[in-house]
């Protein structure tokens, strides 16, 4: 029983992406597709009124913080693929 205590535990696969298409996107994209992604969406909660103005505004602050998060994936990728050539 001692050894298979000492052993550590296998741990399981990480989980691949529920979303291929979200992966893929974040993967290829470029400033401009990002920052177009969204925009029609974003111009119909705008132009919404009455009771569900108020969740549209909400929704639209979703929206820029998940601009804001691809934006940042963006410069990720791109300093990582500018390290790799750097190295070679």
């Amino acid at each position: 029983m001692a050894a298979s205590r000492s052993q550590e535990p296998q741990r399981p696969p990480l989980p691949q992406p529920e979303y291929p298409a979200i992966a893929t996107f974040v993967d290829q994209a470029s400033k401009p597709e990002v920052e177009a992604l969204f925009a029609d969406l974003r111009d119909g909660l705008g132009a919404m009124k009455g009771p569900r103005a108020e969740q549209a505004r909400k929704v639209t602050k979703a929206i820029e913080r998940t601009e804001e998060l691809l934006s940042h994936l963006l410069q990720v990728r791109e300093k990582i693929a500018s390290n790799r050539k750097g190295k070679r």
